[in-house]
C-alpha cells in the first residue's frame, strides 16, 4: 500500500514516465517518416505508381464504405457499449456461457450483418468490451465478412458450385474452429479480463424505464439501417434479392425513420450524450488505423488490375497449382489484401483465368474476405500483437489446411 504523502510523490513520476512514452513513440514515427522518404525513390515510375494507387485506394475507400458502413456500425458499437446490458452479454457470449449457445449466437450474429471486415471491426469491439468472451467475439469477428450469403451465391455462380458449396461450408466451420481455438489458448487470461469491472468504460442504462423490448427494437432498428443502406445486387440470379435490392432506399427509410420516433420518445438527452459520446471514442480509436491500412496495402497491393509494388504477376505465380506453398502464399495473400464487399469474386475470377489452382482459390477465399492488413491493425490496437497474431494465423494455417485438402479432391 502507502501513505498518502506516498501516493502523492509517485503522482509526478507517473505522469512524468507517461509523456517520456509518448514523446519516444512520436520520435520513433518520425524516425519511420525520415527513413522512409530518405531511402525510397520516389522518382521511380513503380514507386510513384504505387503511391498514387494507396490515395486512389482510400478515396474508394471513403466514397464507398464510410459513410454508409462504418458510421452506422460505429453509432451500433456506441449503442452496445452505453445501453446492452452488460451481464446479459456475459451470460450468453461470456467465456463461461454454453458454447452452443455463444457460438450460436455469435455465427448467426455476424451473418446477419453480413458485413466487410472492416465494417464489423466497431461491433466486435462494442460486443468485446461489453464482456464477451474472446471466443464468442472472434467467432463473431470471422463470421460477418466471411459467411456472406450473396457472396456465396456469387462464388456459385461465377466461380462454380463446387467452390461456392466449400466456401459456405468452410467458412461456417471456421467461425466456430477459430473462436474455440482462441478461447482454449487465452481461457484463463479472458475468464480475468471479465471479472474484472474496472475495464469496461461505461455504466448499464438498465433504470431507464425502457423495456427489454423496447431496447431490441432501437437495436433492430439501427442493424436494419446498416444492412438495406448497403444491400448489393444479385445480378439476377435472385430475384428477390434484386427486388430488395430496388427498393432498399424505402426500406433503410423506414428504419430511419422508426430510429427517430424512438430515440424522441425513449431517450433522454443524457443518454443520447452518452451514447454520441461511446461513438466518437470508437471513430477516433478505428479510423486512424484504418486509413492508414488502406494506405499501405495500397501501395503494396494496389487495387485490382492496377499497379503497386508488389506486381500482380508475382501473386499469380506464388498460388499457381495445388501445392502446400500455394495454399500457404494464397492464405497468407488473403490476410493482407484489403477486399470491398463482393470484389473477391472477379479477382478470384482473374486469377484462376492465370493459372490459380482450386485449392489457392479457397484458401484466398476462406482467408481474404474476413482479414485485411487494415482489420489486423485495428485488430492488435484491442487485442494486442499476441492475440492478433494467434488469430490471424488461425486463420492462415485453417484456410491453407483446407485448401490443399479441397485442391487434392477438385482436379
Amino acid at each position: 500500500m502507502g501513505t498518502p504523502a506516498e501516493k502523492q510523490n509517485s503522482s509526478p513520476s507517473l505522469l512524468k514516465k507517461f509523456w517520456m512514452e509518448k514523446k519516444n513513440r512520436v520520435l520513433t514515427l518520425l524516425t519511420g517518416i525520415f527513413l522512409a522518404a530518405y531511402f525510397i525513390p520516389f522518382q521511380s515510375e513503380r514507386v510513384s505508381a504505387a503511391l498514387q494507387e494507396s490515395f486512389l485506394m482510400l478515396a474508394e475507400y471513403a466514397r464507398e464504405h464510410v459513410l454508409l458502413c462504418l458510421v452506422p456500425a460505429f453509432f451500433i458499437a456506441g449503442a452496445v457499449m452505453v445501453f446492452l446490458n452488460q451481464q446479459a452479454v456475459i451470460r450468453y457470449l461470456g467465456p463461461d456461457a454454453p458454447k452452443p449457445l455463444a457460438y450460436g449466437v455469435a455465427s448467426v450474429s455476424g451473418t446477419i450483418l453480413a458485413v466487410c471486415s472492416c465494417t464489423v471491426l466497431p461491433l466486435f469491439k462494442g460486443i468485446y468490451r461489453k464482456g464477451a468472451g474472446i471466443g464468442p467475439a472472434v467467432a463473431f469477428l470471422y463470421s460477418g465478412p466471411a459467411i456472406n450469403i450473396l457472396a456465396i451465391v456469387l462464388t456459385a455462380k461465377v466461380l462454380g458450385l463446387q467452390l461456392g458449396v466449400a466456401r459456405a461450408v468452410g467458412a461456417i466451420l471456421f467461425s466456430i474452429l477459430i473462436g474455440l481455438s482462441m478461447h482454449l489458448i487465452y481461457r484463463k487470461e479472458d475468464a480475468t479480463r471479465v471479472t474484472n469491472g474496472a475495464m469496461f468504460s461505461y455504466q448499464d442504462n438498465e433504470d431507464e424505464g425502457r423495456s427489454l423490448g423496447q431496447n431490441a427494437l432501437y437495436m433492430l432498428s439501427m442493424i436494419g439501417i446498416l444492412v438495406f443502406i448497403n444491400w448489393a445486387p444479385a445480378g439476377g440470379s435472385l430475384e428477390v434479392w434484386d427486388f430488395i435490392y430496388r427498393s432498399k432506399y424505402i426500406i433503410t427509410a423506414v428504419f430511419a425513420v422508426a430510429l427517430i420516433y424512438m430515440l424522441v420518445r425513449w431517450f433522454n438527452r443524457s443518454e443520447l450524450g452518452n451514447w454520441v459520446v461511446a461513438t466518437r471514442d470508437f471513430a477516433v480509436q478505428i479510423l486512424p488505423l484504418l486509413f492508414g491500412g488502406v494506405l499501405v496495402a495500397g501501395f503494396l497491393l494496389g487495387r485490382p488490375g492496377h499497379m503497386a509494388i508488389i506486381p500482380e504477376s508475382w501473386i499469380a505465380a506464388l498460388v499457381g497449382g495445388n501445392s502446400i506453398g500455394a495454399n500457404l502464399a494464397a492464405a497468407v495473400v488473403g490476410a493482407l489484401m484489403y477486399f470491398a464487399t463482393l470484389t473477391e469474386v472477379p479477382i478470384m475470377q482473374g486469377l484462376l483465368g492465370a493459372g490459380m489452382g482450386n485449392g489457392p482459390a479457397l484458401a484466398l477465399l476462406l482467408a481474404g474476405p474476413s482479414l485485411s492488413l487494415p482489420n489486423l491493425l485495428v485488430i492488435g490496437g484491442e487485442l494486442g500483437l499476441k492475440k492478433t497474431l494467434t488469430y490471424a494465423g488461425l486463420v492462415v494455417v485453417f484456410s491453407t489446411i483446407v485448401g490443399v485438402m479441397y485442391g487434392n479432391l477438385i482436379l
